[in-house]
């Protein structure tokens, strides 16, 4: 398991963080984000969406729960907030593990609420608010 950090010290380097964090998306496609209320996991997603090449317009799922994007390369990405889920049967609902099964790029936010159902290559990134408003990102992978 490797482990790595990167800063963001202000909104200027959520896009040079999030072309840091690319290389790491050869280990896996599936990302989990955790952070608390308003740490800034679906600000990193826009900017990681735009470095992928993204050309939507990328918002929070809060409500839609997914939102399916596509690179200039004709990539999928899949931008899943578990925030509102209560339970694991609301997940398989929507298709949770359709999602997970594509090739698609999948980042979730509000992980925690389908622990169990990451796959074991899953990366997790804990994004933290610091008390200078400043964001640390500590990413957890398998591989080399």
């Amino acid at each position: 398991m490797g482990k790595e950090e990167l800063g963001i010290h202000d909104l200027t380097g959520i896009r040079k963080a999030a072309a840091e964090f690319i290389p790491f998306l050869r280990y896996s496609k599936v990302v989990a984000f955790y952070g608390e209320m308003g740490a800034g996991k679906t600000t990193f997603i826009k900017a990681l969406c735009d470095e992928l090449g993204v050309k939507d317009i990328v918002n929070s799922p809060t409500f839609a729960i997914i939102n399916e994007y596509v690179t200039l390369n004709l990539e999928r990405i899949c931008h899943i907030d578990l925030y509102r889920i209560r339970n694991l049967e609301e997940l398989m609902d929507i298709g949770y593990e359709d999602y997970l099964q594509s090739d698609n790029y999948i980042f979730i936010e509000w992980p925690e609420k389908a622990r169990k159902l990451l796959p074991s290559d899953c990366i997790h990134v804990q994004i933290t608010r610091n008390e200078d408003e400043s964001r640390s990102l500590t990413i957890e992978f398998s591989g080399n």
